[in-house]
């Protein structure tokens, strides 16, 4: 008696709406990221995933799991809501992520520290505006 063998189970067809949809999924993840300034490399490690997951994800090549996109809305800023929406939220006023990064990072500098931040920011925009 042979031993049984699973039949080999096919791939899932995607068809083309769903192909649409992670493309533009991929998409919004890719200007999320570039926006903040992660590289592909860095988001794929924070992420445990190589860089050509990453790339294959975010040009649409390949369906990426639902499990993963908690995951991808936390690192990039954004709710899930905001990172699966077909309709772009208006631009929030304020700060670009990498800048609102470099200010909780000098809140959390000594007292002294921030006074020299402060001054030289001061000093680079005296000169701008002459």
């Amino acid at each position: 008696m042979a031993p049984f063998m699973p039949a080999e189970i096919e791939p899932m067809a995607i068809s083309t709406n769903e192909r649409a949809f992670f493309e533009r999924l991929g998409t919004r993840i890719a200007e999320l990221r570039k926006a903040q300034g992660i590289t592909q490399v860095q988001f794929a490690k924070s992420l445990q995933l190589s860089q050509q997951t990453i790339n294959a994800y975010e040009v649409g090549r390949r369906r990426m799991p639902v499990s993963l996109l908690p995951a991808i809305a936390k690192l990039l800023g954004v709710s899930l809501e905001e990172l699966i929406s077909e309709e772009p939220k208006p631009a929030k006023r304020g700060p670009t992520p990498k800048l609102q990064r470099h200010l909780e990072r000098i809140q959390a500098l000594p007292k002294t520290k921030q006074r020299f931040i402060l001054e030289m920011i001061e000093a680079v925009l005296a000169q701008d505006s002459r």
